[in-house]
């Protein structure tokens, strides 16, 4: 998959080159399929250490939806209102690669088991495609920007390319009785963090709860387990510098 910025355009394509089967439709399997960059997510993580590893885990962390000129049309999201949440299609954009491999190393299991990309939500796919689940907190129709949604509980890195929104319908779109593989109950390194005062009030107000959210979540890598190492990770236009001893996360400095 190819993300050209300038143009503003995905190209997607089967790697199967030299196949020529073609669908009821006349369509090659190798064909190339053009997604058009509709939006862009603005948010306060620059890199992606730290981002959440799955939508809605931290509901406090906050996000715009800015348009691309092309789709700065307020009509396009006439009747949005109305709706709690909204999926999020988008594209992998630090992960896209020319080939592709049918086993991944989830990092729920270790990061050393292999399960089939299929049954993962890998960002390392054939087509580098993601899928998240976003409350929906308010939409600005007019701004300097177009259109703005003002989301929250998101699982992507600033600038992100959107390439599609739909509303989320609970009646069809939510299985709570749904078994979930391998993954479980989930993600379980779960943290108390040690924010001093001093430090929790240089990050700005409206920041503070998501922040505590992600660090609560433990932003390390999963193979990373030194409680003498020194991690520093961006959030916003700051650096939040922590160490982790057993369940417990401390920050060290914000500056």
């Amino acid at each position: 998959m190819k993300n050209d910025a300038t143009q503003g355009s995905i190209s997607a394509g089967c790697l199967n080159e030299g196949n020529d089967a073609t669908d009821k439709a006349g369509v090659r399997a190798d064909a190339v399929i053009e997604m058009k960059i509709i939006a862009r997510i603005r948010n306060d993580f620059p890199s992606k250490f730290g981002i959440p590893r799955q939508s809605g885990v931290v509901r406090e962390l906050k996000g715009r939806i800015v348009f691309e000129p092309e789709y700065r049309n307020p009509d396009a999201l006439r009747g949005i209102e109305g709706f709690d949440y909204l999926w999020l299609i988008w594209q992998f954009s630090e992960a896209v690669r020319d080939k592709w491999s049918p086993t991944v190393r989830p990092p729920i299991l270790g990061g050393n088991t292999r399960m089939g990309v299929f049954a993962t939500r890998s960002p390392f796919r054939p087509n580098a495609i993601g899928l998240s689940s976003v409350r929906l907190e308010g939409a600005e129709l007019h701004t300097p920007d177009g259109p703005v949604l003002h989301i929250s509980g998101a699982d992507l890195m600033d600038g992100t390319p959107i390439l599609d929104i739909k509303p989320y319908l609970a009646y069809v779109d939510s299985h709570p009785e749904a078994a979930q593989g391998f993954r479980g109950e989930g993600w379980k390194r779960n943290l108390q963090v040690d924010f001093p005062e001093p430090l929790l009030l240089k990050v700005p107000a409206d920041k503070r709860d998501g922040l505590l959210g992600v660090l609560a979540g433990d932003p390390r890598p999963t193979y990373h387990d030194d409680p003498e190492r020194i991690y520093g990770m961006p959030f916003g236009n700051q650096e939040i510098r922590f160490r982790v001893a057993g369940k417990q996360l401390i920050v060290l400095d914000v500056t």
